[in-house]
């Protein structure tokens, strides 16, 4: 019996240390701002949001939308080789990035979707391009159904909003679980951070320190796990039933070896959107934009 005492009091010690060496508060965005919003990063007041955002190059205008905790930066390398033909706008989602969290709350791809139209509004942009991965992609397919005048063509990125049958990444139930949310909002340990990142690429050992530092600062900005929450504890829409309504030129990219949204989703996306092209992206992964620009623009540039 005293051997079973000490036993539990020793696991409530490692709990206890755990958690204490886990914790860490929110970064100012003052201080994560310092070392990201670097050249060519600008910012501009959306309906009571500062967002942040790049804007390079000139012709046809594309805007690229980032997964969920995610940030513009996902988009740098397509950005560089799309340039030199196209103006390409990136910018950080509410609750993401330099961005921060949004006072209105607008966490849902339809709310987003409007943040979008509002900031493409601001920054002269009439009809363009639109882009997205992941939650991006959900924004992205919801922002062409409820504005399609102002979409020249749709690109989809292993796309979310439709309805899975497997559960979420170990990430994102945590941080949307009633029980484990709130330690979540302040427990986020580095390590963590790390192995989901090297989860959304096909071939872990191209993640870098300085990728997971990038990752792991702007997630501690200010305000941007509790925002996570938030979104992650809400129900999915069923905006996917009118997939169908959406008649711009699609183009569907898939990573062969997306962990976090199966390449059948990819296949799903391509029959219900009249027309959709789907590729496979061979080896790659959840965010192959990210993880190999130069492979995965190449349909892209073929497609615009």
């Amino acid at each position: 019996m005293k051997a079973l005492q000490r036993g539990g009091l020793v696991l409530a010690a490692l709990v206890l240390l755990l958690l204490v060496l886990g914790f860490h508060a929110d970064r100012s965005a003052a201080e994560v701002e310092a070392r990201y919003a670097t050249p060519p990063s600008q910012f501009v007041e959306v309906d009571g949001l500062r967002v942040h955002y790049r804007d390079r190059g000139s012709g046809s205008p594309i805007v690229l939308l980032h997964g969920s905790n995610s940030s513009l930066f996902t988009w740098e390398g397509w950005a560089a080789l799309l340039a030199p033909a196209h103006r390409v706008v990136t910018l950080d989602l509410p609750g993401h990035g330099l961005t921060g969290p949004d006072a209105k709350e607008r966490y849902s791809a339809a709310e987003m979707a409007e943040v979008v139209d509002a900031f493409a509004s601001k920054i002269g942009l009439a009809r363009f391009v639109l882009g997205g991965n992941s939650m991006g992609g959900s924004v992205a397919w919801h922002y062409t159904l409820a504005h399609p005048d102002r979409v020249e063509k749709l690109i989809l990125v292993d796309s979310g909003g439709l309805a899975h049958r497997e559960p979420r990444p170990p990430a994102l139930r945590v941080a949307a679980s009633p029980l484990f949310g709130g330690i979540a909002r302040w427990e986020t340990p580095r390590f963590a951070v790390a192995a989901s990142v090297r989860d959304v690429y096909g071939d872990r050992a191209k993640v870098t320190d300085a990728t997971i530092d990038r990752y792991y600062d702007l997630l501690l900005r200010d305000g941007n796990r509790a925002a996570t929450r938030e979104r992650l504890s809400r129900k999915e829409d069923s905006m996917s039933v009118r997939l169908g309504e959406i008649h711009v030129p699609t183009l569907i990219l898939w990573g062969t070896e997306d962990r976090w949204i199966l390449p059948k989703y990819g296949q799903q996306f391509r029959d219900r959107i009249p027309g959709a092209r789907l590729v496979p992206l061979q080896g790659l992964g959840h965010v192959p934009m990210e993880e190999d620009p130069v492979a995965s623009v190449a349909p892209v540039q073929a497609f615009l």
